[in-house]
């Protein structure tokens, strides 16, 4: 179930949405993911369950990819107080289901950049411990922490200031990259 090329492990991971009545009249029903399948098979929309009123659906089944380039994020994840996976899902307008499920990540920093583009909804989900274990494992065979290294600066002074310099190539009397600060002052003198 586990596909391993050197550079990263993938698994499959099955995606269960919950669909529940909406709370107001703007909104017909409630959508949330509320659990994951690890080593799930494919299917699309299969529903699990129905009581209620409320259902839920095997959505999709999705890769959950490790990559050893992003084990300082899988660490950060690991060591949150619930360490969680994070879904990512469009809105769909032409399906035949409300979304479109886009990923699964056990990474926040890239949870969080599909969540800052404001077209994406991003669903945390706890991580089961058998995932844990997995996503644990590798970041342990992989991570490497980096030692920090201070900046220096460079030796310019900094003091200098060079206002007024424009292109070298323009033989003028005026510079035309001038501040206006210094032409109003020499237009006074």
């Amino acid at each position: 179930m586990i596909y391993n090329s050197g550079k990263f492990e993938a698994m499959p991971m099955g995606i269960v949405l919950r669909r529940r009545p909406g709370a107001t009249r703007w909104a017909a029903w409630s959508w949330r993911v509320s659990d994951v399948l690890p080593g799930a098979s494919g299917a699309e929309w299969r529903l699990l369950r129905e009581e209620g009123g409320i259902r839920e659906f095997h959505a999709a089944t999705l890769p959950l990819e490790l990559h050893r380039a992003d084990t300082d994020s899988y660490l950060h994840g690991l060591n949150a107080q619930v360490p969680c996976l994070y879904v990512v899902m469009r809105e769909a307008d032409e399906m035949p289901h409300p979304f479109e499920l886009v990923l699964v990540t056990a990474s926040p920093y890239e949870a969080q950049d599909y969540a800052d583009n404001g077209e994406d909804i991003v669903e945390k989900v706890a991580m089961p411990q058998s995932v844990f274990a997995w996503v644990q494992g590798f970041v342990d065979q992989h991570h490497r922490e980096e030692a920090f290294k201070k900046r220096k600066r460079d030796k310019k002074d900094i003091t200098l200031t060079s206002d007024g310099v424009g292109d070298a190539r323009i033989r003028q009397l005026v510079d035309v990259y001038r501040s206006p600060a210094l032409a109003k002052k020499e237009r006074l003198q």
